[in-house]
């Protein structure tokens, strides 16, 4: 641990300032003195950067801390002064209670803002700041110890007229336990940690196998996340919705429930995607929701903002989860529909100050989308990706009367995603009057978002915005393991409509590249004048998709440079396999590399990404996945044909490493003989537990590597006969 005389602080010079803004209506603004002086947010990435800048418009002044690794990272800058606080590893650091109270002292901090994760929800950070006679921003020891375990907090939901899920309340200590109790309570099951969240420390089980595995991984996993491995079980509701409300308590006795958030849609128990308000709820559910929510705030003298996590079936029956007793990370939807600052709304709570708004003030207005755009690679079953963060540019944020799009973020262009910490790069937030109309918003942003450097789930939260279910809003949490069962996610499928347009934009950029390369110096001029065919050709062009689909269009291209009115365009007359000609005119790239495309017919504007231009022709991401695009003339088509083929190198005599990690445990000894699927291994990254599984049957030939061996993306574990 760095001791206090070892740590540093630092003035900044400058900061990211978003542009969205949220008109307050829960407290009376008025030109006093805020209600703190100076608050440290102990915290990092894009909820560091959220909490400042709310701060920093109330005219509180930041402190910010930071890991070694993370010295120059965003958060530092967004805050007025910095202080380290340790090593890497967060439990020397982001952890460290001594180094943070210490850091409180030196800065004269007078609060602080714990954002989520990390010591958010840590009942004796709570207590050692009142004991120092700090204050906290959120709620006090006794409520956080109450909720913060899973199978006390049922108990009290229970006395506090709570539904609840049915279940075994006692801990389970053996894999043969956790198979009885599934048994009794009757498959499928969840099999859960007592102190989990986050989706850490979480199983769905159907059978005694599962049942078994299960416990043994939810229990490391949340011994590795949490230091605390106590597992219960209930049983899991089919068929289910999460849905979440939302509720702000001040210190007099005020609890408010807020429009309530859907969250189905999950993978591993982790939230992808969020919006407010939910399309399958009515308001006598939601109102009933929020009134047991406020019962059971009140049962625990709860004051701050908090959530409380419900299950609800088909039939809008729910139960009780788990009470989250800190700001989600999908706050900004419930922000975007009320109008309120919820972490203003804290730091007065904290601060003493009481709720001017009631709870029949309250409803929503539009609809909110949030996808969590995380450093990880949708086409190997998400597993987490490092690296530096070559290219950032994200889609322009703005508040106008069609709606909004945000940005919560915490990185810039050369930020590193390290193995140290959560792989969430930012949220991007929309709003607009309706839910389809914020669908639209997202893919849009999406689409101009431009991340290069580490591979990111954008291609797959792009993909799940086009499903037929998703806009429907047919959803529950089993949604991603039913639309993309095994092998995954892939990539997006072109329809044929899309396949049109992205033959039609390669071609058309294809016809640019070419003319500027051959146009001669003195003849620029020329090529520029209006109404002018500048070149025309007949083109094969071939589409290859990660999903293994290949493409082929026949198109004829002109382009031309019309005037219209004042200003020289480019036009491109195209027919696709004799079909109508359809005229697109395009912008020429920014040093982002996208490209927009919009059909003069029927105005529809399509943006695309250039990736790579390659020897035959492009990398072009439309709708977010990749696409090869090759561009031959009609003759080279046809002599394609007697190019060589590739051929494929089988690796499935090697187990390597997806992600970077810590190897954790190993199944097989060498020499043993192995079947398809079994386990081989489990690696830790990022506190989460991946199983690795036989390639074949086979038998292991050579293990290479070490229980508790950190290993690179792709590095050999063992080899098989």
């Amino acid at each position: 641990m760095q001791s206090a005389s070892g740590m540093r602080s630092l003035s900044v010079l400058s900061s990211r300032v978003l542009n969205w803004s949220l008109g307050n209506r829960s407290f009376s603004v008025s030109a006093e003195k805020p209600p703190f002086d100076k608050i440290l947010i102990a915290n990092r990435g894009e909820i560091a950067c959220r909490v400042a800048k709310t701060a920093r418009r109330m005219g509180i002044k930041t402190v910010a801390i930071y890991s070694e690794a993370d010295a120059r990272a965003v958060h530092v800058k967004a805050c007025d002064e910095a202080v380290c606080v340790g090593p890497a590893a967060s439990s020397q650091s982001y952890l460290n209670i001594d180094a943070i109270v210490e850091a409180m002292k030196l800065t004269g901090a007078q609060a602080v803002h714990p954002g989520y994760g990390f010591l958010s929800e840590n009942a004796g950070f709570a207590e050692r700041l009142e004991k120092e006679g700090l204050v906290f921003i959120g709620p006090g020891p006794f409520s956080i110890r109450s909720m913060g375990d899973k199978i006390e907090s049922k108990k009290l939901a229970i006395q506090a007229g709570v539904n609840t899920i049915p279940g075994q309340l006692g801990l389970i200590l053996t894999e043969s336990d956790a198979v009885r109790v599934s048994k009794a309570i009757g498959y499928p099951v969840m099999i859960k940690a007592s102190a989990g969240g986050g989706g850490k420390g979480m199983r769905i089980a159907h059978n005694d196998a599962e049942a078994a595995e299960g416990f043994r991984l939810s229990k490391a996993e949340a011994s590795a996340s949490f230091g605390d491995d106590r597992i219960f079980i209930e049983k899991f509701v089919q068929q289910p919705r999460h849905i979440e409300i939302q509720i702000i308590a001040d210190k007099h006795g005020n609890v408010l429930y807020l429009p309530e958030r859907e969250c189905s849609i999950q993978r591993r128990n982790q939230k992808v995607i969020e919006e407010a308000p939910s399309p399958f709820l009515d308001e006598q559910t939601w109102r009933a929701m929020g009134e047991q929510a406020v019962s059971l705030a009140k049962a625990v003298h709860y004051h701050s903002a908090g959530t409380v996590e419900m299950m609800v079936d088909g039939d809008r029956n729910f139960y009780f989860l788990e009470m989250n007793t800190r700001l989600q990370v999908e706050h900004p939807v419930t922000e975007l529909v009320t109008g309120f600052d919820l972490v203003e709304m804290m730091i007065r709570v904290a601060a003493g100050e009481k709720l001017k708004i009631h709870q029949d003030e309250i409803r929503p207005k539009g609809w909110a989308m949030e996808s969590r755009i995380y450093a990880e690679d949708s086409l190997r079953n998400f597993l987490p990706s490092v690296g530096v963060l070559h290219r950032y540019i994200p889609p322009e944020e703005y508040e106008d009367e069609t709606g909004v799009v945000r940005i919560d973020a915490g990185v810039e262009e050369g930020s590193e995603i390290s193995i140290h910490y959560d792989p969430m790069i930012g949220k991007l937030v929309t709003h607009a009057p309706t839910r389809i109309e914020a669908i639209n918003k997202m893919k849009t942003a999406l689409d101009a978002f431009v991340v290069k450097g580490v591979r990111c789930n954008i291609n797959f939260v792009r993909d799940v915005m086009d499903n037929p279910r998703f806009m429907s809003g047919d959803l529950t949490t089993h949604f991603i393991a039913q639309e993309y069962p095994p092998p995954g996610f892939r990539g997006h499928v072109l329809t044929e409509l899309e396949g049109n347009e992205l033959s039609a934009i390669a071609a058309m950029l294809h016809m640019q590249h070419k003319q500027q390369a051959s146009a001669p110096v003195y003849r620029r001029s020329d090529v520029m004048s209006p109404d002018h065919i500048i070149g025309e050709q007949e083109l094969v062009v071939t589409i290859e998709g990660t999903v293994g689909e290949v493409v082929k269009k026949r198109l004829h291209i002109a382009a031309r440079r019309p005037k219209l009115g004042d200003v020289i365009s480019t036009e491109f007359v195209i027919t696709i396999q004799d079909r109508v000609p359809r005229v697109l005119t395009a912008d020429l790239p920014s040093n982002s590399g996208l490209y927009l495309a919009k059909c003069t017919e029927t105005g529809m504007v399509r943006i695309v990404q250039a990736f790579e231009k390659t020897n035959s022709g492009y990398i072009l991401s439309m709708s977010g996945s990749p696409y090869k695009i090759t561009i031959r003339s009609e003759r080279l088509e046809e002599l394609s044909k007697y190019m060589p083929v590739k051929v494929e190198v089988d690796h499935s005599s090697h187990l390597c490493t997806p992600m970077p990690g810590k190897l954790h445990s190993i199944a097989v000894k060498e020499g043993e003989s192995v079947i398809a699927g079994q386990e081989i291994c489990v690696v830790e990254a990022m506190k989460m537990q991946n199983v690795l599984r036989a390639p074949k049957d086979s038998t292991v030939k050579k293990i290479h590597a070490k229980v508790g061996q950190n290993l690179a993306l792709d590095e050999c574990i063992m080899e098989f006969e």
